[in-house]
């Protein structure tokens, strides 16, 4: 497979994300903010986990309606049609999350078992022959995980969260069980997908503002405190989008094609559940921080705050070294730092931590991006200097 972009468009596949999948992502963006506020009403470490593998279970399905439309082009009735049945599976999941621990498991599991099938018949009825034969072997394993959630909603206690953990188990050993040879990656349309979730995610934080500041009295200090949110979720979205982002997909269209499968799955499968899931924790850290602003932070909600942003920068090391992007290193030290600013918010006021941490996320961002820039390397966001040099030049000769 040569990768070109008019050999892709006549295998059937895309090169660029529908207006149709973004109005799937709509789904998914109640979905992250269920999660957010599943999170910032019952913020522990117990209700982390939840989160956490609801969120894991949700994203395998997700990353896998990427690949879905990644092969199969929504540009029939019946093709768009089934998408329609995936969507309002994904709803049935979103609207079960508050109490998917309680009394909605068996709604949570019914989605997902909707979610599965629609996502298998479509990848093996309307995929091109190799991608077929490639779902015909993951499909006895997807069918299982969905089987293990629908089992898990219909008991109750540590059996829902035990039979749930291992249909993550299954859906995470997958790939090393069947041969992948048959699934395609357009870099193009694979990448601008989960992007375009990151994003999703991201605007959760704004959500997550505005929703507290609903009937509060617009003080000097409380709009400083949400400038201060606002501006931490512009720093996540630099710190991904300014370079990574391009990168990423420079990485993967690198490749060969049956080469690019291992790595698709690992870095935005794997790597970026893990980042997802920092900017769900963040937005219920800022979500807490602008309630409480001028006041010690609880310790739940001085972890989420901190703890996002460092689960954040874990996921993109994770993704730098499956993609071979320089400096995950940096990342992770910077997932450190991130993390000691907690006890500021407990110990004196949420807003200070809120600063503190925003200061040292966005000191690393800048010094990675220094270090590209002197490296010569450019992204659509930043020109490198021998670049800016000649546009410079080119506009005082004229």
């Amino acid at each position: 497979m040569s990768g070109s972009a008019s050999e892709l468009e006549a295998e059937g596949g895309q090169v660029r994300a529908s207006t149709l999948e973004l109005f799937f992502d709509l789904v998914f963006v109640f979905t992250i903010t269920q999660l957010t506020h599943a999170f910032t009403h019952h913020p522990g470490w117990g209700e982390l986990g939840h989160v956490a593998l609801m969120f894991a279970l949700i994203w395998w399905m997700y990353s896998g309606y990427v690949f879905l439309t990644n092969e199969v082009a929504p540009n029939n009735s019946a093709r768009r049609t089934f998408l329609l049945f995936g969507m309002f599976g994904f709803f049935v999941i979103a609207i079960a999350i508050p109490s998917a621990f309680g009394g909605s498991g068996l709604a949570f599991g019914l989605g997902y078992l909707v979610v599965n099938i629609v996502h298998s018949v479509m990848f093996a009825t309307s995929g091109g022959a190799g991608a077929s034969k490639a779902m015909w072997r993951l499909a006895p394993l997807n069918t299982t995980s969905a089987l293990l959630v629908l089992a898990g909603g219909l008991t109750h206690g540590g059996w829902r969260a035990a039979l749930w953990t291992v249909a993550v188990a299954v859906q995470v050993v997958s790939p090393y069980l069947i041969r992948a040879e048959g699934f395609a990656v357009r870099p193009s349309h694979f990448c601008e997908r989960h992007g375009l979730v990151v994003i999703i995610a991201l605007g959760e934080s704004v959500v997550a503002i505005g929703a507290n500041l609903t009937g509060m009295d617009l003080t000097v200090g409380l709009v400083a405190t949400a400038g201060l949110g606002l501006t931490l979720g512009y720093v996540l979205w630099w710190a991904y989008f300014g370079f990574d982002d391009e990168r990423g997909e420079q990485a993967l269209a690198a490749l060969p094609g049956p080469a690019r499968i291992r790595p698709a799955v690992f870095a935005y499968g794997y790597a970026l559940f893990v980042l997802v899931l920092g900017i769900i924790l963040t937005a219920a850290g800022i979500s807490m921080t602008i309630a409480h602003g001028n006041e010690p932070a609880s310790t739940a909600a001085a972890l989420a705050l901190s703890g996002g942003v460092a689960v954040f920068f874990v996921g993109q090391a994770l993704f730098r070294l499956v993609l071979g992007i320089p400096r995950a290193w940096l990342r992770l030290v910077g997932a450190v730092a991130v993390l000691a600013t907690a006890p500021m918010g407990v110990a004196w006021v949420a807003w200070g931590q809120l600063l503190l941490m925003m200061l040292v996320a966005y000191g690393f961002v800048i010094a990675d991006d220094l270090l590209r820039v002197r490296a010569g390397e450019r992204s659509a966001y930043i020109l490198s200097p021998m670049v800016m040099g000649h546009r410079v030049s080119r506009d005082g000769d004229s």
